[in-house]
């Protein structure tokens, strides 16, 4: 499993939450299963490969779950487990923080690069 991939981070972030796009602090979204549509739509960026990649990689630690339902079309939707559960609660938490403190990370950024060049 690899944590720091920024697209695990994301999808453990994103996964059920219904307010997880929220600026705020008061993003307390109850996770509930998401389709992959569901989720590529609110991954602004990903690619088809990479999420699909990242969510076999969630399902093979045991994070998530695939459930197909024999529907025309087939619908997949991921949920998590509840070993999963505890890590996307921490990632939501991390999620905050940046949002919250973007603003300062640059500022400090651009400090340091005017000092050191």
């Amino acid at each position: 499993m690899r944590l720091s991939d920024k697209w695990v981070a994301l999808v453990l972030a994103a996964l059920g939450n219904d307010n997880w796009r929220r600026f705020d602090a008061d993003c307390t979204g109850e996770p509930r299963p998401m389709r992959y549509s569901e989720l590529a739509r609110v991954l602004v960026g990903v690619s088809q490969k990479m999420l699909t990649q990242t969510l076999r990689s969630l399902e093979r630690d045991g994070l998530i779950t695939r459930t197909v339902t024999p529907t025309v079309p087939v619908t997949v939707t991921y949920g998590l487990t509840d070993l999963g559960l505890p890590l996307h609660h921490t990632m939501r938490g991390l999620k905050t923080w940046a949002e919250t403190h973007m603003d300062d990370v640059f500022a400090n950024r651009e400090a340091y690069d005017t000092r050191t060049t």
